[in-house]
């Protein structure tokens, strides 16, 4: 299995420098500069040689003091070359381009915009007629490094940012995660689980039954198949609460219309639903989480309201989608209406429904008749 290629930039920089150090020494020894003092000048190409071979030997790389220092040093080296004008300052543009290479790549704005104004500066004020031909290269190329580098800054920050954000949307997913999680874990709790406790305690007491009295046992029997039957059905319909919304490119109304028909197909209770023709216009995301507050208000009426009938209504509005579930079952086990706000002061109502309001950031309203039905409103902002 071939491995891909893994550059490692700060120590092939350091490297390069070696190479553009040698390069200097070999044309500054056969093509010599006009300069008072040649051994003064070969010490210098030497000493930075040198320097250069031990930074790349040890693997100092761009960044931190020594980055700083190492940038520095290339800086003078450069104000170097252009003094003696080595190789007629061809070799020192070389040099300069790669200087600022090294500043756009491991630096900021501020040691690009240091660099190209020293070395302009030192270009402008020295008295060569050299200097005034590579002045244009160093402006020119200065002024677009530093414009690479501010970009580059904007760049940087605007990554971090979308990191930043990543990292909690990471984290809200999570919690969204343990939050089904538990939610789930509740309503197997309360549903199927305690359904299986209740027929495990029936089928003990059938077993007893059974050897007492046969004919009661049998009729007792019939009566587990029939609690039977409604366990199955109240499965499906708790397993089919757990899959995910399919939207299949269809309207929040239309999705909605077969939850309920599906809805009473698998438990028998007729339902009326009533929808508005706007288009209501949701997110995806909030569109899946109403649909699943739908479903999870159709289930609690099954397992728990004893009803005939269900009403379900969508309707638009200026500025919400409102969402009725009325049925005519027993109701709970408290009369009035109630707000979300009071709901969760007072601890009453399904709290798996109050957290997928306040999810949506939704107001809640839960009218309970005890005996004649309850009804649930979600009023869902659309901005």
């Amino acid at each position: 299995m071939p491995f891909p290629l893994k550059f490692d930039w700060p120590r092939q920089i350091a490297w390069v420098r070696v190479l553009l150090a040698a390069a200097t020494l070999g044309i500054g020894y056969f093509s010599p500069p006009d300069v008072a003092s040649l051994l003064f000048f070969y010490g210098l190409l030497v000493l930075y040689l040198v320097l250069s071979l031990i930074l790349a030997g040890r693997g100092v790389g761009p960044g931190g003091l020594r980055g700083l220092l190492a940038l520095f040093g290339d800086v003078v080296y450069f104000l170097v070359l252009v003094s003696f004008g080595v190789g007629r300052l061809w070799l020192a543009s070389v040099f300069f381009l790669y200087l600022l290479a090294e500043a756009l790549a491991f630096y900021g704005p501020v040691e690009v915009v240091v660099v190209v104004a020293v070395a302009a500066v030192f270009c402008a004020l020295l008295p060569y007629e050299g200097t005034r031909r590579l002045e244009p290269t160093v402006l020119v190329a200065g002024v677009l490094t530093c414009a690479c580098a501010v970009h580059k800054r904007r760049r940087e920050a605007h990554i971090e940012q979308l990191n930043e954000k990543s990292e909690e949307v990471q984290k809200d997913a999570q919690k969204a995660r343990e939050t089904e999680r538990q939610r789930i874990a509740s309503d197997f709790h309360d549903g199927p689980l305690q359904s299986f406790i209740s027929l495990q305690m029936r089928l003990e007491i059938l077993r007893k039954l059974l050897d007492r009295d046969f004919h009661a046992g049998m009729q007792d029997l019939m009566e587990l198949q029939t609690l039977a039957q409604s366990q199955v059905r109240d499965l499906r319909v708790f397993l089919h609460s757990m899959r995910p919304v399919d939207m299949d490119g269809a309207s929040l109304v239309a999705t909605a219309r077969r939850t309920a028909e599906s809805f009473q197909k698998e438990s028998g209770i007729p339902v009326t639903f009533l929808g508005t023709n706007t288009p209501v216009g949701l997110p995806q995301e909030t569109t899946a989480e109403v649909l699943q507050m739908l479903r999870e208000a159709l289930h609690n009426v099954q397992k728990h309201a004893d009803a005939t009938r269900v009403a379900v209504t969508m309707e638009r509005t200026d500025r919400n989608l409102e969402i009725s579930v009325d049925d005519n079952g027993h109701g709970f086990n408290f009369a009035g209406t109630y707000t979300l706000e009071e709901l969760e002061m007072l601890r009453l109502g399904p709290a798996s429904l109050k957290r997928r309001a306040r999810s949506l950031n939704a107001d809640l309203q839960l009218e309970s008749r005890p005996g004649r039905g309850a009804g649930l409103k979600f009023r869902i902002p659309l901005q």
